[in-house]
């Protein structure tokens, strides 16, 4: 059962590992404080999510099906296509260099981390409907989150320092990419 919950918990991550990859290509030099700013910000989504779920119960589940993908569509579309305009538009100053090292902009994180955790919302749920126990599940699944987040950091700002404008713009076409995924993933699964 542990094996599974970990297993659960990497699979949740890789869209918060995706986003920390955008956050690190933005960072001249690693900013480890940053790092763990953003790993709080996706390791405590993916905590909390699935207690949701799992409090909501399996009575719920069709409420909660039917509008989950549209909201991570949503606010990943945004978020990515706003990361592509700003990319393409802003990345350059007066003198032609990129711009690095911007402020942590903590509404946005709050969405990306909403985003990501939508799917975590119903595990929760699933893990409320086959008796999984949530508390030590939810930990499981923030802290390999949180880890892999830092790690998405360090990954994104090595690979950033090679290509950053277009891997910014990639960034934000796999972001929005998830969201089609996500959405076509539940309207294709639908009965």
């Amino acid at each position: 059962m542990w094996a599974e919950i970990i297993l659960t918990g990497i699979g949740l991550s890789m869209d918060a590992f995706a986003v920390a990859v955008c956050k690190g290509l933005g960072m001249r030099r690693i900013d480890k404080a940053k790092a763990v700013i953003i790993g709080l910000y996706f390791g405590t989504f993916q905590a909390v999510m699935p207690i949701a779920g799992w409090l909501l119960g399996s009575r719920f589940i069709r409420y909660i099906e039917s509008v989950d993908h549209w909201i991570a569509f949503g606010l990943l579309a945004f978020i990515g296509i706003k990361m592509i305009v700003e990319a393409v538009r802003e990345s350059e100053n007066d003198t032609g260099e990129i711009i690095m090292d911007q402020p942590l902009d903590h509404r946005e994180m709050l969405l990306l981390a909403v985003a990501t955790s939508i799917d975590a919302l119903a595990v929760g749920i699933s893990f409320a409907a086959i008796g999984t126990p949530i508390f030590p599940s939810a930990e499981i699944i923030g802290f390999i989150t949180f880890i892999l987040s830092i790690i998405g950091v360090y990954v994104g700002n090595r690979f950033g320092r090679v290509y950053e404008k277009r891997a910014c713009i990639l960034g934000g076409v796999i972001l929005t990419g998830i969201g089609i995924k996500i959405l076509f993933e539940h309207l294709l699964l639908k009965p």
